[in-house]
């Protein structure tokens, strides 16, 4: 059961190595190990249970902005500030593919559902799906604009791409033939987060209005605004269980909250520090972020 929103908080944990803020976190699908990148340029794999850094990654030539894990955990695909992105072995650390195209800084990646794409955003304006075996860009789209792009994400089924950025919408896309299906006016500022429930029914986007939108992913009308936050929405992130959703803000606070209904279930002590990623761990029970000082893991329930 969830601790209520008054009760004593949820412990936290800060792991240490980094020499620079944690930009990005991700849980493997099992749920053992975490991947955060840095602006120290190194990524590095962390046991999620010990604590205990298990392996660093070197090769950017600047920051790191995104991480995504495979679906079946062999991979790892980095993008940075330096406008490539990075796939590696997680078991071995070595760099096996580095894809080049964009022409700015890459600022958000993920995996399709099956393994085989990654589609990434970037600063250019600009979108790209790749082909994980070859490295080859298969698609470019773009939202037409001088705005950066800053979140991307699939949907459950792999058949979908939404986008956001600055210019306040969010822009739904045939993966496969990259036809633009819908554009939303989503947010009264720049949307800098989204994500598909993994039951393929919502779209949650987080913006620098503060607000976090839910969405129907069909047909893109809006359910919910969820406000609670006084400062900037850095990330959202939605359990596996599509039940929740958790948000970080630059006021230098995390809540979660009840999908679909929109109620606040937990407010989470930052440590007064604004947290820049998230991501929920396989079963829920834990939630890990990117920060100044460090990776951090809170434990929502009951171990």
């Amino acid at each position: 059961m969830f601790f209520p929103v008054h009760a004593v908080e949820p412990a936290v944990i800060t792991l240490k190595g980094h020499e620079g803020w944690v930009t990005t976190v991700a849980f493997s699908p099992d749920g053992n190990w975490i991947v955060s990148g840095s602006e120290d340029k190194t990524l590095r794999i962390w046991d999620s249970h010990t604590g205990k850094q298990i392996r660093v990654f070197e090769g950017h030539s600047a920051a790191l902005s995104s991480v995504a894990i495979s679906p079946n955990s062999k991979k790892i695909v980095s993008g940075s500030w330096d406008h490539t992105l990075k796939i590696w072995n997680a078991g071995s650390g070595k760099n096996v593919k580095t894809l080049t195209g964009h022409k700015d800084q890459v600022t958000s990646i993920e995996f399709s559902p099956d393994g085989k794409h990654i589609v990434s955003g970037s600063a250019d304006d600009t979108l790209q799906v790749w082909d994980v075996a070859s490295g080859e860009s298969l698609l470019t789209l773009s939202h037409d604009n001088e705005y950066d792009i800053t979140a991307v994400a699939f949907s459950s089924d792999g058949k979908r791409i939404v986008s956001a950025g600055g210019e306040k919408q969010l822009k739904l896309w045939n993966s496969s033939t990259g036809e633009e299906i819908k554009t939303v006016l989503a947010h009264d500022d720049a949307v800098s987060s989204v994500s598909f429930s993994s039951d393929g029914n919502l779209l949650v986007s987080g913006g620098w209005d503060a607000t976090i939108k839910v969405w129907d992913a069909a047909l893109g009308k809006s359910l919910l605004s969820l406000e609670g936050h006084s400062d900037e929405i850095n990330m959202v992130a939605i359990s596996a269980d599509s039940k929740r959703v958790a948000s970080a803000s630059e006021d230098k606070t995390l809540i979660v909250w009840n999908l679909p209904t929109g109620k606040k279930l937990l407010t989470l002590d930052s440590q007064k520090e604004a947290v820049t990623s998230i991501a929920f761990s396989p079963d829920g029970n834990r939630l890990v972020g990117g920060t100044k000082s460090g990776v951090k893991i809170w434990q929502l329930q009951d171990p």
